[in-house]
């Protein structure tokens, strides 16, 4: 009769880990939250956007989501591409035999509302649910587009720093000594250099882009965190197991990745939430103050800006603090969650 194989020791720790952080209901329950909208936001093409999925007009499909169609393919009179929201060819759609599939909201976040009879920036409306901004684009869809971006942003640097981190924090820890304080004096000379004049002025030669935040960002991302993981190895490398390995001929990228490194995971997953939480505040500050993400790219920190600059326009600085505020207070209590959940003295 075969026998059943037991759970390996790596497998019943990373389940006791769930089930305890599951009872943290706080940071369970968040994480739960934060994970649906940030999947719902994945698809935001999908939800807002100011093209149809399908048209159906004179007998023949079109797909414009995916595809670019001219206005002359509904008849119209320019070569260029088709604004459905024009009232010209919403009327087309409507008549007998075409119609159209929108999704649930009718913009994108850098469609303007031409048709506005209201002044800019308008309050919410049945059109604009959350009203316009001051260039009559929906809030709604920057908002969703905006929480995406600043999402994805604040996932790559917090895993570009991590690495760099462990990186860094796992030299100078198992090396000790010269190399240590080397990369000590290092820390300390980058660390003491003004991270926002580097930006201001790179941002005065370079033109703006995701990719350079994510590459100036990073540079100065990754020093907190290596002083855990250094003050791990240090307290790790002399330890017996690691001896062993080394009078076995084991070598030292084989010791720190395979026996030191598992042990020093635990500061790094603990902080993966906070520092998340802090390259979004981040980006948000950057965009406010002009030198984040190029326009019209979707971005709280400019709907905030908007929202000084018109202070009578509260639609434009509430929506954007809720969302803003309510992120980064899930980010914190998953942080919390997780941080009890690795700390051995709670049981």
């Amino acid at each position: 009769m075969p026998t059943q194989s037991k759970p390996s020791k790596k497998n019943s720790l990373t389940r006791r880990r769930w089930l305890k952080f599951k009872l943290k209901k706080r940071g369970y329950y968040s994480l739960i939250i934060f994970s649906l909208f940030f999947v719902l936001s994945l698809f935001a093409e999908l939800i807002c956007n100011d093209k149809p999925f399908i048209v159906s007009y004179q007998g023949e499909l079109y797909y414009p989501i995916f595809i670019e169609y001219p206005e002359t393919t509904f008849n119209g009179d320019f070569e260029t591409e088709t604004d459905y929201l024009d009232p010209f060819i919403l009327n087309k759609f409507k008549e007998k035999g075409n119609w159209a599939l929108f999704p649930p909201i009718r913009h994108s976040f850098d469609s303007i509302n031409l048709n506005q009879a209201k002044p800019v920036p308008a309050k919410p409306d049945g059109k604009n649910y959350l009203g316009t901004d001051d260039r009559g684009r929906d809030v709604l869809a920057r908002l969703i587009y905006g929480f995406r971006l600043s999402v994805l942003f604040g996932l790559a640097l917090t895993i570009i720093g991590t690495l760099l981190g462990i990186v860094a924090g796992a030299i100078q820890g198992y090396f000790g000594g010269r190399t240590d304080l080397f990369c000590q004096r290092f820390i300390e000379i980058w660390g003491a250099m003004p991270e926002l004049y580097l930006l201001i002025i790179f941002a005065a030669i370079l033109k703006p882009s995701i990719a350079l935040l994510l590459i100036l960002l990073s540079m100065f991302g990754w020093m907190g965190l290596s002083d855990y993981v250094r003050a791990e190895f240090l307290k790790g490398r002399n330890m017996d197991y690691v001896m062993a390995a080394k009078a076995l001929g084991v070598g030292n990228l084989t010791i720190m990745y395979r026996h030191l490194l598992p042990n020093g995971m635990t500061p790094v997953i603990t902080f993966l939430p906070f520092r998340m939480s802090g390259a979004i505040l981040a980006l948000t500050s950057l965009d406010f103050l002009g030198l984040g993400v190029p326009p019209p790219s979707p971005s709280l920190g400019e709907l905030l800006a908007q929202g000084k600059s018109n202070i009578e326009a509260w639609w434009l600085s509430l929506s954007t603090f809720i969302v803003l505020v309510g992120t980064l207070i899930l980010l914190i209590f998953i942080g919390e969650a997780l941080r009890e959940t690795f700390d051995p003295r709670k049981s």
